[in-house]
Parts: C-alpha cells; sequence; structure tokens
C-alpha cells in the first residue's frame, strides 16, 4: 500500500491537511484531520509534499525554462553533473514560472551518465508498484551522458522505482557477464533534495547506480567423489527442488517462535534473529513458487515492522504488500505478493 500509518497527506477536494491513523483495506485509510478521524479512499489523499511544489496560480501561459540553461560541449558531457567515478542516475528538473514569477517544478529530465572508460549495454525499467511503465534498451558510452525519458513530478509523487541492468561491450572475460542496479526515491527524500537545489542553485542531483564493475565470480570445483567417501550425500542437480527445506505460506516472527533461549538477548539480538528468520523463509517462498507470504510481526512500536517494510521495497521479486487488518492477526501481520 502506498500509505502507512503515521503518513501526513493531503485531502484532494478540501484542500485540508491530516495524518493517516489508520489502514481500513487496500482502498480505504482513516484520517484524522483537526482532531476529527473519518475514512476516505486512497485514490482521494495524496502527499501534501505534492502540492507545496506544483500549486500554481492563474497566469497566462509561459514559455518553459530549464533550470540546466548550460551550454553543451564538444566530446564529453560529463562535466555537466555533480558526480564521481561510476555510473549514476541524474534528474534535472525542468521548472514553469507562476504569476509572481515562481519556479515550480513541471517534470524531470532522466538521464543516466557513465563517468568510467567503459562502454556498456543496458536495459532501462521504470517501474510503479512493480509494474513496468517505460522500458528501454540502448548503449552507454565512455565518460558520456544518456537521455532516458521525461517523468512528470506527479509521478514521482508515487515512489517509482527505477532498475537497470549492465553489460560490458565488449564482454571482458574476467568480468561478470552483467550487473543490476536500482534507485527509489520517497516523495520526502525528492522535495527535500529539490530544495536544497534551489538554495544551492544546481542544475540537476544524482545518484550513483554503480561503482565499479564487478568481477566475475570465482566458481569453487570441488571433488564430489571426496565428499561422498566422507559420508556427505551427493545429490543429482535436476532433482535438487527434492531437498529443498518446505517453505511456509505463514510465518511468526515472534521471537519466542524463533528460540526457546530468547530471554537473555538484548533488543538487537532478538531483532537480527528475526530478520534472519524472514529472509530465511522468504527465500523459501521464492524457491517454492509461492504466489504470497504472511509475514507475523506483531504490532508493538512497528521497529520489526518498518524494518521488513523497507525491505520489502528494494526486493524486485514483490508486485506490493499490505498491512491491513486480518481477523487472525489484527494489524500484526502484512501480507507480501510475488511476480515471477
Amino acid at each position: 500500500m502506498k500509505f502507512q500509518v503515521g503518513d501526513k497527506v493531503l485531502l484532494i477536494h478540501s484542500n485540508e491537511e491530516g495524518e493517516v491513523v489508520d489502514i481500513i483495506n487496500k482502498q480505504m485509510v482513516t484520517v484524522d484531520v483537526g482532531g476529527v478521524q473519518f475514512p476516505v479512499y486512497t485514490d482521494q489523499i495524496e502527499y501534501p509534499y505534492f502540492k507545496r511544489f506544483t500549486e500554481k496560480k492563474p497566469a497566462p501561459p509561459k514559455q518553459k525554462q530549464y533550470v540546466e540553461n548550460i551550454k553543451k560541449e564538444k566530446g564529453s558531457t560529463i562535466k555537466q553533473y555533480n558526480v564521481g567515478e561510476g555510473i549514476w542516475i541524474s534528474l534535472l528538473p525542468v521548472f514553469d514560472k507562476d504569476v509572481f514569477d515562481d519556479d515550480v517544478v513541471d517534470y524531470f529530465r532522466i538521464y543516466l551518465v557513465n563517468n568510467t572508460a567503459a562502454t556498456y549495454e543496458f536495459t532501462y525499467f521504470l517501474r510503479f508498484d512493480g509494474e513496468v511503465d517505460f522500458e528501454l534498451k540502448n548503449e552507454l558510452l565512455p565518460f558520456n551522458d544518456f537521455y532516458l525519458h521525461d517523468v512528470p513530478l506527479e509521478d514521482l509523487n508515487d515512489s517509482p522505482r527505477f532498475d537497470f541492468e549492465f553489460e560490458l561491450k565488449p564482454k571482458d572475460k574476467k568480468k561478470a557477464d552483467y550487473a543490476e542496479a536500482s534507485f527509489k526515491i520517497k516523495p520526502k527524500q525528492l522535495f527535500r533534495r529539490i530544495e536544497e537545489l534551489l538554495l544551492k542553485q544546481e542544475a540537476s542531483f544524482s545518484y550513483l547506480l554503480l561503482e565499479t564493475y564487478p568481477d566475475k565470480p570465482v566458481e569453487e570445483k570441488f571433488d564430489l567423489h571426496k565428499l561422498s567417501g566422507a559420508g556427505y550425500k551427493i545429490y543429482d542437480a535436476g532433482e535438487a527442488r527434492q531437498h529443498i527445506p518446505p517453505a511456509r505460506s505463514v510465518i511468526d516472527l515472534h521471537v519466542e517462535k524463533i528460540t526457546n533461549y530468547w530471554k537473555g538477548l538484548n533488543n538487537f539480538e532478538i531483532l537480527s534473529l528475526q530478520l534472519k528468520e524472514f529472509e530465511k523463509y522468504y527465500e523459501l517462498a521464492l524457491l517454492h513458487f509461492q504466489p504470497s507470504l504472511i509475514i507475523i510481526h506483531g504490532v508493538g512500536e512497528g521497529v520489526l515492522r518498518d524494518e521488513i517494510h523497507e525491505r520489502l521495497r528494494n526486493k524486485k521479486e514483490v508486485k506490493s504488500f499490505v498491512n491491513q487488518y486480518h481477523p487472525l492477526y489484527g494489524y500484526g501481520a502484512t501480507e507480501v505478493f510475488f511476480e515471477y
């Protein structure tokens, strides 16, 4: 779900700001506005940060002004961006002027910046809630940039994910076959960066995707006959799935369900144990191609829930997840839905 308990939101029709205090289901939440609580549909609210940067006064149409306003140089264009060595994604906001001549962000121009001496073939995906909205394949030259596309500011308000896969050109036997990178920015972070950009009068802001291209992993070779002679069981790779531990459709992360020796553990040790258990059954769910997984994390102060939600946002196999009222677990469980 896009919104979580505690999020500040804006009611679209009344222009009032409030706070999410309860998640009713996938389509509805309970909002508190000035001490009054009432249910609303999620498509009737949005983050208030978007309004603060896009609200315009009526004015005659004016020509859009590009904040980068930098002359293109011959050869490398890398000097336009505040980047170090590696491959970066750069966001260049395009501003419009309101009647008071104030700058308001209209959309972003998205660039891929290569500050290395290598050439890469890349595949790019823009995803919203796990669904591909835009896809592009092309080549990224050394010490150069590549314009990907424009993304409206209102779309960035929905926390899209920018996914990349890079391949060296030409291939190097000592290097990995490919390297993956992903970037996701939350609305609060986005608007904070816009404020910093305006304050410093900079043209863009950038994020590192890949500092160095990885080496090919070393393949260790084992003498299976020696292992068999030492008493180890050797399985045929084609039958490997038969020997995978069973998965679970519901996992309970209460520490007393994980270990009998939890009373002497501190909070950090308990949290580490719970996250390790989560990762174990998350991977087993994928190996068994489960369509979904219910994670019981309890309510408490929400530390475990928030940590799990953050990890789920960064896992590419997650199509969506929701923490809503469940007749068996209340609000103490999150249901995850996978895509393969």
